[in-house]
């Protein structure tokens, strides 16, 4: 698990770097699919990935708009000051955490049963999923995206022997 938290970490920062290349009006301009914008995708990466650490661990939610960090600046502060939380929860992860209990409340007054497990995981994929709609809007402007390749990316070394 830890594996493709850090996978994504190291997508996400080649995407800022993408970013970078890029005129703000094109990072903000509104596309089809996804959550709008490719800087409010990264912003909706960003606060989805915490707001779930965060709730497995009994704290409050985020709950700003994406209006008070629409440069790309901001979005990379904003990631930069909640990655610690974030990185201090995936590596101190511990195996008996799979199946414990996370109760939540659905709109319609229910409450989901979710293990902490499937939690997670849905944030690893959820980004996986935004990282690819990234690379279609990429594509779109005639640009190159990020590569989505697990391979070479020196997440796992391998034994010599």
């Amino acid at each position: 698990m830890q594996t493709m938290f850090r996978y994504n970490w190291i997508v996400r920062e080649q995407w800022y770097d993408w970013c970078g290349e890029v005129a703000t009006e094109e990072l903000l301009r509104k596309r089809t699919g996804g959550v709008g914008s490719i800087l409010e995708t990264l912003y909706h990466i960003v606060d989805v990935e915490w707001s779930w650490i965060r709730t497995l661990q009994g704290h409050p939610d985020f709950q700003e708009p994406f209006e008070q960090y629409s440069t790309l600046e901001k979005v990379r502060e904003l990631d930069r000051r909640f990655h610690p939380e974030v990185e201090a929860f995936v590596n101190a992860w511990q195996d008996e955490w799979e199946t414990r209990p996370l109760y939540v409340p659905q709109p319609n007054g229910t409450i989901a049963l979710d293990a902490w497990g499937e939690v997670v995981r849905h944030v690893v994929a959820h980004e996986i999923h935004h990282i690819g709609q990234l690379s279609v809007w990429a594509r779109e402007l005639g640009l190159q995206p990020v590569s989505a390749n697990v391979i070479g990316k020196g997440l796992i070394t391998p034994k010599t022997e």
